[in-house]
């Protein structure tokens, strides 16, 4: 793939890797690198596919009954997808490299590689998604106390959006910037953590740098991960089966492409 200049940014004391600047077609190349990936791989990349997508439903319709937190957790899933991804990192990472097909449990073992770091990066996302939750629940009792809406159904009806604009905006607003921060942190972080030695704060240093030096081909990929993400949740997470796994395997390239290797 074709790249252009290295960065070799700055940060306190900390060795960061090189980082690459990339073009908006990158993304695509990444998706197309990711597929590739999926159909090589295919019986792991599905059989955790499905374990995934399963998870998701199973947490939103647990939650269906409490709109703010159901609403809580569907939007969360972005900022854990890049943890769960985890296993996609390693089967790419082994097709990188022509290793065969690992067993099936072996890719739940690749948190083994930075047991500490990955380890940190779970817990900083288990505050976040507290934070999340606790944000959700007082949008919701600020903006629809009164309205009488007791399920997410009830919610997201194109009639009860309308009346309740207010809220939609707010919600997108402060669920945007969370995202966007959390997109920054992640994108590159926990591919590094998982293929390098590093500790946690050189990788979301790095991930928030990569982000920050190319800011507009990263907003388009976080914007087809979004839309991608949103097709596979509106379809009663049916196509999330497909489409989990081929971003996990488009996420490994995306930090190939954007980290210069050592």
């Amino acid at each position: 793939m074709t790249t252009h200049a290295v960065h070799h940014p700055q940060a306190a004391n900390m060795v960061l890797p090189g980082i690459r600047q990339v073009s908006f077609q990158h993304p695509l190349q990444w998706l197309r690198a990711g597929m590739q990936d999926m159909l090589k791989a295919w019986p792991l990349s599905l059989f955790y596919g499905v374990v995934f997508a399963l998870l998701g439903y199973a947490l939103v319709l647990g939650a269906a009954d409490r709109p703010h937190l159901a609403l809580a957790l569907t939007s969360g899933f972005l900022f854990v997808a890049p943890l769960l991804a985890t296993v996609f990192y390693f089967l790419s990472h082994r097709l990188e490299h022509r290793h065969k097909l690992p067993a099936l449990w072996v890719p739940l073992l690749s948190w083994r590689a930075n047991p500490v770091s990955l380890g940190l990066f779970a817990l900083m996302l288990v505050f976040t998604l507290s934070a999340w939750e606790r944000l959700s629940a007082i949008l919701v009792g600020l903006f629809l106390n009164s309205s009488g809406i007791g399920n997410l159904a009830d919610l997201l009806t194109l009639q009860t959006l309308q009346q309740h604009a207010d809220f939609v905006l707010a919600y997108l607003a402060f669920g945007a910037v969370l995202a966007l921060l959390m997109f920054s942190l992640s994108v590159v972080s926990l591919p590094m953590l998982m293929h390098r030695k590093v500790d946690f704060a050189t990788a979301l240093v790095t991930s928030f740098m990569a982000t920050r030096l190319n800011f507009l081909p990263m907003l388009l990929w976080g914007v087809l991960i979004a839309g991608l993400i949103a097709v596979g949740m509106a379809s009663y997470f049916i196509a999330m089966v497909v489409i989990f796994p081929w971003l996990g395997h488009a996420s490994w390239h995306a930090y190939r492409d954007l980290i210069e290797a050592t």
